[in-house]
């Protein structure tokens, strides 16, 4: 079968297409899968990149949808033939194993492209908007979602104006030229406040180093601070994220897009006696029962028109390392998907 695989951890290159690859068994409590989509997500460069390691080699990918192939047993009332999503290893390929607790049937009436683009986006979003913070926040609290103009933070934003969090939010200078005004790009993106930074030279995504965020922050929020900060950058922006803060915030890194947060020191956190965590999203879809709660109302607001969901690029599983590089560069708008 047709895949993508990592043999050893690198950069692109390491990105291997091949088109003789064994089609996965199908042990008990599984399914095969023949996607029709896989979805691109930076976890996926933590894996090809050895960041978050894997024992290699490997089928690369964490989401894909498509339709059961073979059923091992009849399961949660699924069928040969069913169209499915789902979040497990190894979608970028034409077949995938999968354990059926994590098969979540499409909706009639969604299409394919929608339904994937829900899963590892849509959940970490839903997770992060409903549950890290809860107890810490409340509706009217301002919260800070950075790179709101793509992918996890594009769903964020609107996720947290969902619950009723006032939303400042961050994007580059390139992910707003089609608009109007910035005005149209914040309501677009779900936010009050829109901070817009300078593109890094050369390159898409944003320089944070251009605008003196926290300052922004300070202004937006009557010198006040934010309840949460909700931060997918990591490296590049975590010192800022801690100055947002205000009295008891929640300081959330939930990824390293810039690079891993490094150490620091916990007295770094007493100026606001804030909270920090560093949250996964299979700890928060842990049971069958979370899983489908939050998939159903990601599900629901998409088909009541209260999310807006962006599918920026379809490439072809050939050009694998084509879709790396153009969401490593920050060109993405929106949620990148591979056809199979």
């Amino acid at each position: 079968m047709k895949a993508v695989v990592v043999e050893s951890p690198g950069g692109i290159d390491a990105l291997q297409y091949k088109t003789d690859h064994p089609t996965p068994a199908v042990p008990e409590g599984h399914a095969l899968i023949r996607n029709e989509f896989a979805g691109l997500n930076f976890i996926d460069t933590y894996h090809r990149s050895g960041l978050y390691p894997r024992r290699s080699p490997f089928v690369l990918g964490t989401e894909g949808v498509g339709t059961i192939a073979k059923l091992s047993s009849p399961q949660h009332g699924l069928k040969v033939g069913d169209r499915v999503v789902y979040g497990a290893a190894g979608s970028y390929a034409e077949y995938t194993s999968v354990p059926v607790d994590k098969l979540i049937p499409v909706p009639d009436g969604l299409d394919t492209q929608t339904a994937v683009a829900c899963m590892t986006q849509g959940l970490t979003a839903h997770y992060l908007s409903s549950s890290v913070g809860a107890g810490v926040a409340k509706p009217e609290d301002w919260v800070l979602v950075y790179s709101v103009g793509s992918g996890t933070g594009q769903w964020t934003a609107q996720m947290c104006k969902l619950r009723g969090y006032r939303v400042i939010g961050t994007t580059s200078r390139a992910k707003v030229e089609s608009f109007a005004s910035e005005d149209d790009a914040a309501a677009a993106f779900g936010c009050e406040k829109l901070i817009v930074l300078d593109n890094a030279p050369g390159k898409s995504y944003a320089s944070y180093s251009s605008v003196d965020i926290s300052s922004e922050v300070a202004k937006a929020t009557s010198g006040k601070g934010c309840k949460l900060v909700i931060d997918g950058v990591g490296k590049s922006t975590y010192e800022i994220s801690l100055k947002c803060l205000t009295k008891r915030g929640l300081f959330v890194s939930f990824g390293n897009a810039s690079g891993a947060v490094p150490a620091f020191p916990v007295l770094k956190l007493l100026p606001q006696s804030a909270y920090v965590t560093r949250p996964k999203l299979n700890d928060y879809i842990a049971t069958r029962e979370e899983l489908m709660g939050r998939v159903n109302e990601v599900f629901s607001w998409v088909r009541d028109g209260k999310l807006k969901i962006t599918v920026d690029r379809v490439f072809g599983l050939d050009e694998a390392a084509t879709g790396h590089k153009y969401m490593e560069e920050g060109k993405s708008k929106g949620k990148i998907l591979f056809k199979l």
